[in-house]
């Protein structure tokens, strides 16, 4: 019964398992260059004003725009807990070629929480920096995280520095153009919507060496809540009162993390 429990979990789409491994990385390939391209032949996107002005700005404890503040909180207690639990008590499956990309996840959970706080408190484009570069580093961690454990550890740890100098670019091309008055959101967007659209296909594409893969299609279920509620901000207030979209998009975001966390945690490989 356990081998047969073991086969179901590593059991991938037919379809997409029948190609070969050339095949699955052209498709890839020719996924990043349409989205390059796509990225630099858009109009440049400058920052919203409007995207400051959040529904809830109720201050609580001295403390403004308190809720949107403190729902920061799970994304620094799941870092913490991550850091302990790869640090301290080494309980992680982790592929131990990468360890810097699962070091960075954890650790800029802790940013995102001090960043998005900072930013919260006092919301503009400077504060909003503070709060997207943390979370470009724990995309690029993950997405490197995944590479490695689906396609190849060697190329992501050729990859990582890579991905991290361009998530960080990003960030910096954006603030910059903002002081000169011609903000452009393109770089940004696309190393963070890029690596969306690669993480299913990988997921889909290419077997783990690990059970528990449902646990990564809840973290990214839960990624899906919180831009939902992010884009229902108002809406979402104005229907429960106490709380609005943008609080839960980090509650659900955190919960996300706090989900693969546990997978990490309980794991194991299906062929040792």
């Amino acid at each position: 019964m356990p081998e047969k429990i073991q086969a179901l979990e590593h059991r991938q789409p037919a379809t997409l398992l029948i190609m070969t491994s050339l095949a699955r990385y052209r498709i890839l390939m020719v996924i990043c260059v349409v989205a390059i391209i796509a990225t630099l032949l858009l109009p440049r996107i400058a920052q919203d004003p409007l995207y400051h002005q959040f529904a809830d700005q109720g201050g609580l404890l001295s403390i403004p725009n308190a809720f949107n503040v403190l729902s920061n909180l799970l994304f620094g207690w799941v870092g913490a807990a991550g850091l302990y639990r790869l640090i301290g008590e080494k309980s992680l499956h982790i592929e131990a070629g990468i360890y810097p990309a699962y070091f960075c996840f954890f650790a800029a959970l802790i940013l995102i929480a001090t960043g998005s706080a900072y930013y919260h408190w006092s919301p503009d484009n400077q504060s909003l920096s503070w709060d997207r570069l943390p979370m470009t580093i724990a995309f690029m961690s993950f997405f490197t995280i995944l590479i490695a454990e689906r396609i190849s550890v060697s190329l992501a740890r050729k990859l990582f520095p890579m991905l991290l100098a361009a998530g960080v670019a990003s960030i910096v091309y954006w603030h910059f153009s903002e002081l000169a008055g011609r903000g452009d959101l393109r770089p940004y967007a696309l190393v963070q919507f890029l690596p969306i659209l690669l993480i299913p296909l990988i997921l889909l594409m290419f077997e783990s060496a690990y059970n528990r893969n449902a646990d990564l299609w809840w973290f990214l279920a839960w990624f899906l809540i919180s831009k939902i509620c992010e884009l229902l901000d108002a809406e979402i207030y104005n229907w429960l009162v106490l709380v609005s979209g943008h609080s839960l998009k980090h509650i659900t975001a955190g919960i996300g993390c706090l989900v693969f966390l546990r997978y990490l945690r309980l794991r194991r490989r299906l062929h040792q």
